[in-house]
C-alpha cells in the first residue's frame, strides 16, 4: 500500500473505529406473533428501539376497527424500548384492540427468536408471547 493510499484511507478508518457499537442492531428487522395475524418491523427512534405494524391479517384488522380505533397498519406497538444490555429491552407496548399501552420488555432469545412480555399493576399480570424473525 502506498503512503498515499493510506493517508487517503485513515480518515475512514479512524470514524469507523469511533462509531459507538449500536445497542438495537440484534433486534432490528420484521418480527411476527405466534399466529403470524401480526408483523412489525422494528428499528431506532431516537436513541431508543420502537417496533410498528406492517402486516396484519383482515381478522386482527377487523377487531381494532371495530373497536374504534385507528387502523392497525403503521400503528408503533412496541414504544421507546431501552436497551438494558445481555439481549433486553424495556418500554411500553401498545395493546390495539385494548387502545392502551402497558410496560414491557422483549427478551432476544437468539437471532430469530424474541420473547415479547406485557405487565398490568406494577408486573403482577403479566403475557409473553414468542415472535418469530421474518425471513
Amino acid at each position: 500500500m502506498s503512503l498515499l493510499s493510506f493517508l487517503a484511507a485513515l480518515p475512514l478508518a479512524l470514524q469507523s473505529a469511533t462509531l459507538p457499537a449500536d445497542p438495537h442492531a440484534p433486534i432490528i428487522g420484521n418480527w411476527h406473533n405466534p399466529k403470524n395475524t401480526v408483523a412489525v418491523r422494528t428499528g431506532r427512534c431516537g436513541p431508543n428501539l420502537c417496533g410498528w405494524v406492517i402486516r396484519a391479517s383482515d381478522k386482527a384488522k377487523a377487531d381494532v376497527a371495530n373497536k374504534g380505533y385507528p387502523p392497525l397498519i403503521g400503528t408503533a406497538l412496541l414504544r421507546g424500548y431501552r436497551n438494558n444490555g445481555k439481549g433486553r429491552w424495556a418500554g411500553q407496548i401498545y395493546v390495539p384492540d385494548m387502545g392502551r399501552a402497558f410496560g414491557s420488555t422483549v427478551t432476544m432469545i437468539d437471532a430469530d427468536t424474541l420473547n415479547v412480555k406485557g405487565c398490568l399493576i406494577g408486573g403482577f399480570i403479566c403475557k409473553s408471547q414468542i415472535w418469530r424473525r421474518e425471513s
